[in-house]
C-alpha cells in the first residue's frame, strides 16, 4: 500500500502555500456554432408546449373526474343508459382520454417539434463541416 501525501508532491513541506495562479484572461475560449440561438429558443417553446397540451389534456380530465366524483354526486350516480350510471361511464373514458393525449403528443412532435430539431441538427452538422475545413 502505498502512503499519498495530503498536498501536492511539488511543494517541500506540507504547510508551504501552493504556487500563485497565473492569472485569469476574461477571453471566451473558442468554440463551434450550434444553430441560432433564436432558433434553440424555438425549439424549446415548441416542446414546451408539446408537453403542456399533453399534460394538461390527461390531467385536465382526471381533474374534471375528481370534481364531479367529489361535487355532484348526483350526476356521477345518474344513469346514462341501460342502468350504467355516468360515474363509471366517465371513468371508463379515462383511458381513450389518455390515449388522445399520447395521439396528441405524437401528433405535435411530427408536425412541429420534429422539423425544428432536424433543421437544427443539420444547421449544427454544417457548421462542424466548415470547421473542420478551416
Amino acid at each position: 500500500m502505498t502512503y499519498d501525501p495530503p498536498h501536492p508532491p511539488h511543494l517541500t513541506y506540507p504547510w508551504q502555500p501552493p504556487p500563485p495562479e497565473p492569472p485569469r484572461t476574461h477571453r471566451r475560449p473558442p468554440r463551434e456554432p450550434v444553430g441560432h440561438h433564436g432558433d434553440l429558443r424555438v425549439l424549446r417553446g415548441a416542446y414546451r408546449r408539446q408537453r403542456r397540451i399533453a399534460t394538461l389534456t390527461a390531467l385536465g380530465y382526471f381533474t374534471l373526474f375528481l370534481v364531479l366524483s367529489a361535487c355532484a354526486p348526483g350526476v356521477m350516480t345518474r344513469t346514462v343508459a341501460d342502468g350504467v350510471p355516468a360515474g363509471l361511464l366517465l371513468a371508463l373514458l379515462q383511458l381513450p382520454v389518455t390515449w388522445l393525449a399520447i395521439a396528441l403528443y405524437e401528433h405535435t412532435a411530427r408536425v412541429h417539434v420534429d422539423p425544428l430539431a432536424d433543421r437544427i441538427r443539420a444547421e449544427a452538422e454544417l457548421d462542424a463541416r466548415r470547421g473542420a475545413l478551416r
